[in-house]
């Protein structure tokens, strides 16, 4: 594991070393300040959710549930 620091800004990472790879490879990125969102209510749509979830056989609620006990 490489540990590289680099800068992200406007939808860019710009690291400052360049890593040279013979492959494509998996990278974590941490922003250790806090980001604020730019999303809104109105960016989310119930009836895209729906159309998305139209196939799942599951419980959504079920899911969403199990989810957030695990984050307790």
């Amino acid at each position: 594991m490489t540990t590289v620091t680099g800068t992200y800004f406007n939808g860019h990472l710009k690291l400052e070393r360049p890593i040279k790879t013979e492959k494509p490879v998996k990278v974590t990125v941490t922003f250790e300040e806090e980001v604020k969102s730019n999303l809104q209510v109105s960016d989310f749509s119930f009836l895209e959710v729906q159309e998305i979830l139209k196939d799942y056989k599951g419980s959504f609620s079920d899911e969403v549930l199990k989810e957030r006990r695990k984050a307790l």
